[in-house]
């Protein structure tokens, strides 16, 4: 993101994720324009900013144009927020007095509100305002014009001196938003999406900030106890690191790295693909296990499955992640598609990498997806978060299952082409059993095996066959079965 000249100062928002986005917070002595649906956050964010502002030492001015103290108050009071040092000025008390029956609103009503608001802003002199919200003056107004010219001298008066002021305001259906857009510094616009299934969805975008260096495209945020929190759109570009030393990162399985070509390389991603229930957590478990064997710290996103359903199976196969995780080596986050957004995701990957993860594992993609609108956006999230990942030297692996178990299997969304390294599992029948097998059918980095061989999960951890050169069409799922002259034996078949 561009730098901010020496000529800029910045009002901090309080929004630590906001301020990123901004460069560093709102240009000071300058109005800005909040927009968005009720629900939005618009009246969080505002308290958040004249909070910080008393935190900094500034005098601060909450104007509520159609909501009483009490109900200001008990905003703040459901995020634990102590609204001492913040003047909160009821403007909506205007509305009590005597109903004028004569003249029109806008001739009266709107020029003592407005009277009201200078001569409070003259009394309490803050260097932040808040105005919630915009939508009252527009009523009372009436006609575009008079609401134009009120908003223009309110402009004039409010930031004559070092103030910085921010217009909440609903957009409204009848009056165009260019109207008020036009008149500020910078405008945010906050949506609240609300998906067939699950929690509603927010995200911030900069429609415009004059004169400032700021983040581009939607952010996604959510509103929590204790207020807005803001998760920047991820740009892998402003993470790029110079040349390093290539390394590989065994898998702790020797016949496995061997068709690896050695093991995966750092800074590189891994796409375990195959149908359900053929091995693709397990394959990941057995990077995580040797991750933590070797002393290095791992972070593991489970779409798919409960935490403890996700310890009971590494035990069952050998593998136990428990004492790693009780030790904080392996970090477990369980995901729930339905109530995070993909930015708070990508979030907390680049949490767990400055926390000092190694390698990442994501299980599964099919989750991922479920958080996304489209299979477009996953892609795109996809690339910007294997790139950022390849930069900080972390080894992914990411999983993917197939629709179907065997013959023509279809992926919900083709991500191949981005990760460097493509594992394909695949079940097939032989001597009166399913079995599964293995392939490496990409790698980017080096040479890797090209044989198929048979994969099988047991209690005693993985185990990973010689080639099977007396199967073709083991990928198809039925294979015609050609013995050659010395050629490698099935693995036992496990007891039933």
């Amino acid at each position: 993101m561009p730098t901010n000249g020496p000529l800029t100062p910045r009002a901090p928002t309080g929004v630590a994720g906001l301020d990123d986005v901004l460069g560093g917070g709102f240009p000071r002595r300058r109005i800005h324009l909040i927009q968005g649906s009720p629900g939005a956050g618009k009246t969080t964010l505002a308290l958040q900013f004249l909070m910080e502002g008393v935190r900094q030492g500034e005098s601060c001015l909450y104007i509520a144009m159609s909501e009483s103290r009490e109900e200001v108050e008990s905003v703040a009071a459901s995020h634990g927020w102590d609204l001492g040092g913040i003047t909160v000025f009821e403007a909506s008390e205007l509305d009590g007095e005597e109903e004028n029956t004569i003249l029109e609103p806008a001739e009266v009503e709107l020029g003592e509100r407005m009277g009201a608001i200078l001569t409070e802003v003259e009394r309490v002199q803050p260097n932040r305002v808040v105005l919630d919200s915009c939508t009252e003056l527009r009523l009372l107004a009436q006609t575009p014009i008079r609401y134009r010219r009120q908003l223009l001298a309110l402009k004039r008066q409010l930031v004559e001196k070092d103030r910085t002021v921010l217009l909440l305001d609903n957009p409204s259906s009848d009056a165009p938003d260019a109207l008020v857009q036009s008149l500020a510094h910078g405008v945010l616009l906050l949506e609240q999406l609300n998906p067939e299934y699950g929690a509603e969805r927010r995200r911030v975008r900069v429609l415009k900030m004059r004169a400032a260096a700021y983040r581009g495209g939607y952010h996604d945020f959510a509103i929590r106890t204790g207020g807005l929190t803001v998760f920047p759109r991820l740009v892998a570009a402003e993470h790029r690191a110079g040349a390093v030393t290539p390394e590989q990162c065994s898998s702790g399985l020797e016949p496995l790295d061997r068709m690896l070509g050695g093991g995966l390389d750092r800074g590189t991603s891994t796409l375990i693909v195959g149908p359900a229930g053929a091995g693709k957590s397990s394959l990941a478990t057995q990077f995580v296990h040797a991750a933590a064997g070797r002393g290095e710290a791992a972070a593991l996103f489970a779409f798919d499955e409960p935490r403890a359903t996700l310890l009971a199976r590494t035990r069952a196969i050998g593998l136990d992640l428990t004492p790693f995780v009780e030790e904080g080596s392996v970090h477990i986050t369980q995901v729930d598609p339905a109530e995070i957004s993909s930015g708070e995701l990508v979030h907390l990957v680049r949490e767990a990498v400055a926390g000092g993860a190694r390698l990442v594992v994501i299980d599964s993609l099919n989750g991922l997806l479920q958080a996304l609108p489209s299979e477009g956006s996953l892609v795109l999230q996809v690339h910007e978060m294997l790139s950022f990942l390849a930069e900080k030297r972390v080894v992914t692996l990411l999983t993917m299952a197939q629709h179907g178990i065997i013959g023509d299997m279809v992926a919900p969304a083709d991500v191949t082409y981005l990760a460097d390294t493509v594992v394909l599992l695949r079940y097939f029948e032989a001597s009166g059993g399913v079995r599964k097998a293995i392939s490496v059918v990409k790698k980017r980095l080096g040479a890797h095996e090209t044989t198929i061989r048979e994969y099988t999960p047991t209690a005693a951890g993985l185990r990973v066959g010689d080639p099977l050169v007396d199967f073709r069409g083991v990928l198809t799922g039925v294979p015609d079965f050609e013995p050659a002259a010395g050629s490698g034996a099935l693995l036992p078949l496990a007891p039933p």
